[in-house]
């Protein structure tokens, strides 16, 4: 594997293979650990602001044995308008490799195509891969196996991390409910890729109703500001609470975070899982250093 772009261009083995080597990555953390990328210098290269992503990252490139420097867009040409694939062809011939966190997938994909070194997805308004694998691993690691899973995500449902989980569905065959309001579907090209496995419902009663795993995420996601106001009105029903979570009783309850208490999650419904939420937290550096092996190899 020699970049990490997305949960689409994984298939299942790249995906069991990741979440494997985190159990093994995060069960030997500490001296006797492994350092593949000694005397290897990686790059963070960010256009949106990040709180997990980037401490993550950082920590667990410097616990593979690597160097890390951090790179915002102010920072570089790429803040004055030069191209992707001018930067990626410099960038290539000095660095080992760079985590993107950005708006278009597209510039991602060609940072990877131009620079030659491997590259890994930390968020694009299409994907957001390592989050959706983390959160694999940390529903395994509870003892629920992926096999006849049933996931319900509320929310927006045309967001990036709704989409890789979306992915993630039809790569490892279990059974996924979007729960989101008409305007917020997925595109009509996603829906008829992502069939079988995912169902898209308007009613979060209906799709919560027996889940194993109840996810969230924020109504707003960084880019969409000025849709605050429609935001909040269409997302009023698509809540983590108490009435929901008695549909579903014993389920994970998962939020990528940050959380906004109140929206998208109750205060109460937060805390009661706040344990397993920070934990999926945690579960970030486990499965990216995972990811840096894998793509340094």
């Amino acid at each position: 594997m020699k970049h990490l772009l997305s949960i689409q261009s994984l298939n299942r083995d790249d995906i069991e293979r990741i979440v494997s080597l985190t159990e093994a990555i995060k069960a030997n953390r500490g001296p006797h650990a492994a350092h593949p990328l000694r005397h290897k210098c990686w790059a963070l290269i960010f256009s949106k602001s990040s709180t997990r992503t980037r401490v993550s990252f950082e920590v667990g490139i410097r616990e593979l044995g690597g160097a890390v420097m951090f790179l915002a867009a102010s920072d570089i040409q790429l803040g004055r308008g030069e191209p992707i694939k001018d930067t990626a062809r410099v960038m290539g011939r000095m660095l080992h490799g760079a985590v993107i966190r950005t708006f278009a997938q597209s510039d991602v994909e060609e940072f990877a195509k131009f620079s030659g070194i491997p590259t890994i997805n930390a968020l694009t308004d299409a994907e957001h891969p390592c989050q959706v694998l983390s959160d694999l691993f940390t529903i395994q690691e509870s003892g629920r196996p992926l096999k006849g899973l049933r996931v319900t995500f509320i929310g927006d449902g045309d967001c990036n991390v709704a989409r890789s989980w979306m992915w993630a569905a039809v790569r490892c065959d279990f059974e996924l409910r979007v729960a989101t309001p008409q305007t917020f579907r997925p595109s009509q090209d996603l829906e008829r890729a992502i069939s079988g496995n995912v169902q898209i419902l308007e009613d979060p009663m209906e799709a919560a109703r027996g889940a194993d795993v109840l996810y969230t995420d924020v109504w707003v996601s960084m880019g969409k500001e000025s849709e605050s106001a429609l935001r909040m009105e269409q997302f009023q029903k698509y809540q983590i609470n108490h009435d929901l979570l008695a549909l579903a009783p014993g389920a994970m309850v998962l939020h990528c975070l940050p959380a906004y208490r109140g929206k998208e999650i109750t205060e109460d419904a937060f805390e009661e899982h706040a344990e397993t939420i920070f934990l999926q937290a945690e579960n970030r550096l486990h499965t990216q250093k995972a990811i840096l092996s894998l793509v340094s190899c």
